[in-house]
């Protein structure tokens, strides 16, 4: 069970109202988020002993926060924690999770929402009335819903003047004179250059991409229609899904056998949600699914449940890869496409192989293909690796491996797990005792390779967002330069045809001019076929200033980001 749906489920309709009022004030930029600076503020009115303030300040969320709470104390007068409290080493790891920050910010998300603040509220409360603060207290016997709000000493008089500071404002405003904007988001950036960066009111590297993307990246791919071209434009759910697992693998198995693409994911209870439902949804990340219509959406399907498992990942699981006679059947929709869009959201791919059916059909081989550009997350899973003897094995191995060569195209030999990955015991009878330990020990990698998921998912979100941003400023020098060739008066048709026609050289062109790596340009088929439903004269200029602005994010921001911030989950 969560902990927002034990402790803040449970506080009582007044004392929420109350704590409402508490978290817009401590909320200072209004951006809904209590965040290092604005909770050393307002927890310090609890007046709180120093050990259990320690308890609550020393939070280990990353450098910055600690620099925060430094300055915020200073600010305040009130130098209870010293520099030596708030250094992470120094306090041991099996208190680091007992402590009112790490408990109320379970998610480790670096700020506190408004059920994580009525938690934070209420184990203040525990602890002014003489309680240990542990995670066990959430599930003990406490009256969450009749335990009056904490003691915050000062607190009324300081919301007073804010309420009066904010009428005064308010009738300036209304007298012609506007009031300035205090808001941090509104000017994250410095106007004059790019390259300098604040980031007080940042709360995580995720948090830092998400405003990057909005402010820097997103203006350039809307002007030169990246969206339509290559990934449609990116929501906030996009940055705030949990990692994803994609299992991908042949049709094998009695008929019927799964037709549709499902992703598992956590949930209140046991329930299906359609695919129409789901892509319209905004708090999942799976808008981008509409451009493939309703076709593939009457085959896609959200299924949920709670287990602490989806409390961190997700799984998107396929229909099998048609082979043989199968395979001349069209689907109705982009099977290939949907693959793809997928692969470039999940974290890692099992591509799935049975001993007894090794070949890759010509659909398996376009699905392979699409894979390209995320080699990285692939794993090839030998499953069922117990039904043949130990000779039969390693013929079957040396087959699979050839296979793959020919299809992967990669001098690289891909990461191959061999077992029987199920509820079944292994049939020790056609592996031997050897057999069986190799299996165990295959198994056992697999799963560290999952269990790594999280804490590589933020790193692979960066990855994922650089590689964005090089693809978008190569899509910007691609449909500026089709712009610049393209005639002022006469003959604009006959020019365009001839663009598309001798797009290689276009793109050859565009990559000696802006010294560009060739390795990263897109598709030139697949580039073709999109540009042909368009009219070139209508795109835009080149713009240099938004391109230097996409360099500047590349060469300063994210640096700037990765040196002040560290992964939640290190």
């Amino acid at each position: 069970m969560e902990i927002d749906s034990v402790a803040a489920g449970s506080c009582s309709k007044e004392n929420q109202l109350i704590y409402k009022e508490w978290f817009e004030f401590a909320d200072s930029d209004g951006d809904g988020r209590i965040t290092g600076n604005d909770a050393i503020k307002f927890f310090s009115m609890s007046n709180l002993p120093r050990p259990e303030l320690k308890q609550f300040f020393g939070v280990s969320v990353n450098e910055n926060s600690c620099c925060s709470f430094r300055r915020s104390y200073a600010d305040a007068d009130a130098v209870l924690i010293t520099d030596a409290d708030l250094n992470a080493d120094a306090v041991p790891s099996s208190m680091k999770r007992t402590r009112v920050w790490a408990i109320a910010d379970a998610k480790r998300q670096g700020y506190l929402g408004f059920k994580d603040f009525i938690v934070a509220m209420q184990l203040v409360s525990l602890a002014q009335t003489g309680h240990e603060i542990s995670h066990d207290v959430l599930h003990s016997d406490v009256d969450f819903k009749n335990m009056n709000p904490p003691v915050m000493e000062g607190l009324g008089v300081l919301m007073a003047k804010k309420k009066h500071s904010s009428s005064k404002s308010n009738d300036l405003s209304v007298n012609g004179s506007p009031s300035a904007d205090a808001s941090l988001t509104a000017h994250w950036f410095s106007s004059k250059s790019s390259k300098k960066i604040s980031l007080s009111s940042v709360t995580s590297i995720v948090d830092g991409l998400k405003r990057l993307y909005i402010q820097k990246l997103k203006p350039l791919e809307v002007a030169y229609r990246f969206n339509d071209f290559v990934s449609p434009l990116l929501t906030n759910s996009d940055f705030d899904a949990k990692p994803m697992v994609m299992l991908l693998g042949a049709h094998i198995g009695p008929e019927p056998t799964t037709d549709r693409f499902v992703v598992v994911m956590s949930g209140p209870d046991e329930r299906s949600i359609p695919g129409n439902t789901v892509a319209v949804q905004a708090d999942m990340p799976f808008s981008g699914l509409t451009t493939f219509g309703t076709a593939f959406l009457s085959k896609f399907e959200c299924s949920q449940m709670p287990h602490p498992l989806l409390e961190h990942v997700a799984f998107v699981d396929t229909p099998g890869v048609l082979s043989g006679e199968k395979q001349r059947t069209q689907r109705a929709y982009d099977f290939t496409g949907v693959t793809s869009w997928f692969a470039s959201k999940c974290d890692l791919i099992l591509l799935l192989f049975d001993p007894h059916k090794l070949d890759v059909s010509d659909e398996f081989k376009r699905v392979i293909s699409s894979l390209r550009g995320h080699d990285d997350k692939i794993r090839v899973v030998l499953n069922k690796a117990d039904q043949v003897d130990t000779q039969q094995l390693m013929r079957v191995y040396g087959a699979l491996m050839w296979s793959l060569g020919k299809v992967l195209n990669t001098p690289e030999v891909s990461r191959v797990y061999i077992g029987s990955f199920s509820d079944k015991p292994i049939n020790e009878a056609a592996t031997g005792p050897i057999g069986r330990e190799l299996f165990e020990k295959e198994q056992d990698d697999l799963l560290a390779d999952l269990k790594d998921i999280p804490k590589k998912a933020c790193d692979r979100r960066i990855n994922e967002f650089v590689k964005r941003a090089r693809a978008a400023k190569i899509h910007a020098c691609i449909i500026s330069h089709l712009k610049k060739e393209m005639p002022a008066i006469m003959g604009k048709a006959k020019a365009q045809q001839k663009l598309i026609d001798n797009l290689e050289d276009v793109f050859g062109k565009v990559q000696r001019e802006h010294h560009l790596p060739k390795g990263d340009f897109p598709n030139v088929e697949q580039f073709r076929e999109v540009l042909s439903g368009y009219n070139i004269d209508k795109f835009e200029k080149l713009k240099p200033k938004m391109l230097q602005t996409v360099d500047d994010m590349l060469g300063y921001d994210i640096p700037e980001l990765l040196k002040n911030f560290r992964n939640p989950y290190d």
